[in-house]
């Protein structure tokens, strides 16, 4: 096998080495015994109970918020405890040492791709869009100039502000005020956004939205944008697929709404069915998306009682998305070079402001297509060069930021310190690139370190770090939603119907077809090879 071929494939006696030993036997629980796993699965009451204590557990690998500090200073202020426009922050600042450390670029060479993607072992490109569209939503720095990496643009909630907006003004100019539906039009027997732009320029009555870059597009590409909740609804054909997909959602549960409550307005059509489908996204991350990326037998479950069970928590507050938690989603590599869109393998450049893709060859097919192409591996050596100067900033942003090195992370996160280049990675095509460019392994920066790790096994996603980091996050951002809080999670929030819409979606194949009235077939519609989550 080639060194390209084994990178990030994972060793368990390195694994088992620097991982140290709590760390690994709860891996390795989690991910043996399986005829185990499925008998306390099958009793309902247990499996809610280890649901729970799982989901916790997991949570407390890192110090409970409040954070101490946050990107406005170094050190604690009542306005940096309150100020969310500033990001969090897991782990003080710390000056780095740039006479031990490459350049950015020379740093950001460690992700360029080769010739060939290193694949993914279980994972889809349809995975790939789900977690940019998901992501996005809540994790979103500062897009207009001048740029500052400490602030961001966040509602700090699992809000679905890619389909509704961040703000009441931009809600209102997605809706029709009708029956509690979002604008859209019908091309081809499907429903689409309508077109944010006529002629070059925003349409009135969209003249809340924002589109990064716009500037920079000619007219021709601006008249094929879609009116969107995001600034970031058209940059790339996944994220732009999901919204549509949402938007149909929407308008489908509005007019169940409508058709069984006959007297509601249409303002409490439109709340409820905004209040549905958030949950529904909820539910989606955890119970296919989260579920998709461990690779554990135990499935989590968005349970109604589970915020109930986890409310006295130390960790259940009111969100506030860390800088960390945006710069370990900057998962690039799982995107392939070229990209199946309608048949065609384009070059993954010519799929960025692809809402125009769409509609010919139609959401079903290109869902599918998405399903059945596999996607890159999380890790080094895997990026596309299109995408090379994203990894740049990055780098340079955590450097701006002060973030710690990649071993004071480690530390904090309850994992052994590394001590050789090659307990960061066996493979010596990783280590080498690392001791070639930095002086020891405590300069390695955090977002070079994360990517470099190998993974826990062979058919893990993500390597140890970025994964306790995402679970860390991921939890206690999913499900300190308020709509998810006891007194609210109740009919009279969602109304009879719309918890049976919830209880019964399970996939992003249950929402897909429902609302493909344009061509109705069976798809495959998976994160993971193979169809399963």
């Amino acid at each position: 096998m080639s060194r390209v071929g084994r990178v990030g494939r994972g060793s368990t006696a390195r694994s088992a080495m620097t991982d140290g030993a709590a760390n690994r036997l709860r891996f390795l629980a989690l991910t043996g015994g399986r005829p185990f796993w499925d008998l306390v699965q099958a009793v309902g009451p247990v499996r809610r109970r280890l649901n729970a204590l799982l989901i916790d557990a997991a949570v407390r690998e890192m110090p409970p918020r409040p954070e101490p500090l946050s990107t406005m200073s170094d050190y604690t202020s009542w306005a940096s405890l309150t100020d969310r426009t500033y990001s969090g922050r897991h782990v003080p600042p710390m000056a780095g040492d740039d006479t031990r450390r490459p350049s950015s670029a020379h740093a950001a060479d460690l992700f360029t791709r080769g010739d060939a993607m290193i694949p993914c072992p279980r994972s889809t490109v349809l995975f790939a869009y789900f977690a940019q569209w998901f992501t996005d939503g809540f994790l979103r720095g500062q897009s207009s100039p001048p740029r500052d990496p400490r602030k961001n643009t966040s509602n700090h909630q699992i809000d679905l502000n890619q389909l509704y907006g961040l703000d009441a003004t931009a809600t209102a100019a997605l809706r029709t005020f009708e029956g509690g539906r979002l604008k859209s039009r019908s091309i081809g027997g499907g429903e689409f956004p309508p077109l944010l732009c006529e002629n070059g320029e925003i349409k009135p009555e969209f003249a809340a939205l924002r589109m990064i870059r716009f500037e920079e597009m000619p007219t021709a590409l601006r008249d094929t944008l879609f009116a969107t909740g995001s600034d970031r609804g058209n940059t790339q054909i996944g994220f732009t697929m999901l919204t549509v997909l949402f938007l149909r959602e929407h308008n489908r549960v509005a007019g169940l709404l409508a058709a069984n409550y006959p007297k509601w307005d249409d303002e409490r059509l439109f709340q409820t069915a905004r209040n549905i489908l958030i949950v529904l996204l909820i539910k989606l991350v955890i119970e296919e998306y989260v579920n998709h990326i461990t690779p554990y037998h135990f499935r989590f479950r968005l349970d109604s009682g589970l915020s109930a069970r986890l409310a006295h928590a130390p960790w259940f507050r009111e969100n506030w998305a860390s800088v960390e938690f945006n710069l370990v989603y900057r998962w690039h590599q799982l995107i392939p070079s070229r990209l199946r869109v309608g048949g065609r393998d384009l070059p993954m450049a010519q799929t960025l402001m692809g809402s125009a893709l769409i509609p010919g060859p139609g959401l079903g097919t290109l869902f599918e297509e998405a399903s059945r192409q596999r996607a890159g591996r999380i890790g080094l050596f895997n990026t596309d060069p299109v995408l090379r100067e994203v990894d740049i900033a990055s780098v340079e942003a955590s450097r701006t930021l002060g973030l710690a090195p990649y071993n004071s992370y480690r530390e904090h996160c309850r994992f052994p310190r590394i001590r050789r280049f090659e307990h960061v990675n066996a493979d010596p095509r990783v280590s080498d690139a690392l001791r070639e460019r930095y002086r020891g392994v405590d300069d390695i920066d955090l977002y070079v370190g994360m990517f470099a790790e190998e993974p826990g096994s062979p058919e893990a996603i993500l390597p140890p770090l970025l994964t306790k980091i995402i679970a860390v996050d991921a939890f206690s951002q999913a499900l300190t939603n308020p709509l998810l809080a006891p007194r609210v999670f109740n009919a009279a929030t969602f109304s009879p119907c719309g918890l049976r819409v919830i209880a019964t979606t399970r996939s992003l194949s249950d929402v897909l077809h429902r609302n493909v009235p344009e061509d109705p077939r069976p798809r495959l519609v998976s994160m993971s090879r193979g169809g399963t989550s």
